[in-house]
């Protein structure tokens, strides 16, 4: 299933103007106690913060890290996963004739990073259980499909009960792709030809890591004051 709306000329403010966009679009979702946002950091947290306070769900971090292709970063020749997932894409390997020593260079600093981020989002906290849940992926923005696919992927393996991609929007080979693996897509602008998302936003300031952890801190405390 596929929702959203039509006027993807228009822009959006910023990242949380965008949030409270998707969240009018996953109202109903509100208020249900199996219901999870999930994000990866920094940007898709601003956009997820305002989800998960709307819809008064817990929010978490789920990081994906793009395995770049040396001399090629705009190629990702893999992609890791929050919960261990690693994909490794040999068709691109062979193509861009990646050595198995840069593959696995690129791919033992994707996951120091990935663990970096984790570390420090959560401090210390666990991972939240998505077994039985309704979990909805937030982004900021896709240009390429192929993280949302390798989250998607990592949380089905993870025993997620119902998956729900939340964007500002993406193109239209990337929403039919996310769209094939999603119970439900949902995009706050129609997908289209577009392969860049930047231009939608009047404001794409960079997210700080200290922003992420006072959004994180701000969505659980407005929670908790609903409940």
């Amino acid at each position: 299933m596929e929702r959203g709306r039509s006027d993807n000329a228009a822009a959006f403010r910023d990242r949380r103007h965008v949030g409270r966009v998707l969240a009018d679009l996953l109202a109903g979702y509100a208020d249900q106690p199996n219901v999870l946002v999930l994000a990866p950091p920094p940007g898709g947290i601003a956009v997820a913060c305002e989800v998960a306070r709307t819809l008064r769900a817990p929010l978490d971090v789920f990081v994906v890290r793009k395995l770049a292709a040396p001399g090629h970063e705009d190629c990702a020749m893999g992609a890791l996963a929050s919960g261990g997932m690693h994909v490794v894409y040999d068709t691109v390997v062979r193509l861009l004739r990646v050595s198995d020593d840069d593959l696995e260079a690129v791919t033992r600093s994707e996951q120091r990073e990935l663990a970096r981020r984790e570390s420090l989002y959560r401090a210390g906290r666990p991972a939240l259980d998505v077994r039985g849940l309704t979990v909805i992926l937030v982004d900021d923005g896709v240009t390429a499909s192929s993280t949302v696919l390798i989250a998607l992927k990592a949380l089905r393996a993870q025993g997620t009960r119902r998956l729900v991609v939340a964007l500002p929007t993406a193109t239209a080979e990337g929403c039919e792709e996310i769209r094939h693996q999603a119970d439900e897509v949902i995009c706050a602008a129609q997908p289209g030809a577009a392969r860049a998302f930047g231009p939608l936003y009047n404001d794409l300031s960079e997210t700080t890591d200290d922003e992420v952890l006072e959004l994180l801190a701000y969505a659980e405390e407005a929670r908790h004051a609903t409940h």
